[in-house]
């Protein structure tokens, strides 16, 4: 969920003893708890050294490495994700970015008899949907709008608007939309419940 302070600030309101009213602050007191959770686990973060914007959805984020790495823009969207934070990992505005993705910046060098431990940076631009069970390598950049199909393996950069399934990641002849104006975050009940009431 999005933090705290941003729910509050953009907190839909109702006049008082409305029934509106009470219905919004009947859910809003249920997620509650939930709100809390998550935004101890937001602040840890942050606390460590990642840059994550107050409206981003940060789920059950598995992080490991140098949090100061970590970006994370406006209204992205990280369900259950392990990110391994080796080098760099930018994630920009209006992401999705679904369960049990996996996201690796090191790897090895298998052709070096000495297994030397090779890392590379990546970068996940706006928009980008990266389905269920994903895993993205070290070194990749996901253009604009891509798509990463739920459990491909993507080794290599994909250009902006395309999609990519299987393993390893190979691009479809279908395209994404060029003009794309959607936030994966509004969809979640625990921001509705603040947002729209």
């Amino acid at each position: 969920m999005a933090n705290l302070r941003y729910l509050w600030r953009h907190r839909a309101k109702f006049p008082i003893r409305s029934k509106n009213f009470y219905r919004a602050w009947g859910k809003r007191m249920l997620s509650f708890p939930q709100l809390l959770v998550s935004n101890r686990h937001r602040r840890l973060l942050k606390r460590k050294g990642a840059n994550i914007d107050g409206s981003a959805e940060i789920g059950q984020v598995s992080v490991q490495g140098k949090r100061k790495l970590l970006t994370i823009g406006a209204f992205s969207f990280l369900g259950r994700v392990t990110i391994a934070l080796h080098d760099e990992v930018k994630i920009g505005n209006r992401v999705c970015i679904n369960d049990d993705v996996n996201i690796l910046t090191a790897s090895h060098d298998v052709s070096d008899p000495e297994w030397q431990h090779v890392k590379g940076r990546i970068e996940i631009e706006d928009y980008v949907w990266i389905g269920t069970g994903a895993m993205i390598l070290p070194g990749v950049s996901l253009g604009r709008g891509c798509v990463v199909g739920a459990r491909a393996v993507v080794s290599k950069s994909v250009a902006p608007g395309a999609i990519v399934v299987g393993n390893p990641a190979k691009v479809v002849p279908k395209k994404r939309v060029d003009q794309l104006n959607y936030n994966p975050c509004e969809f979640l009940a625990f921001n509705r419940c603040w947002l729209i009431g």
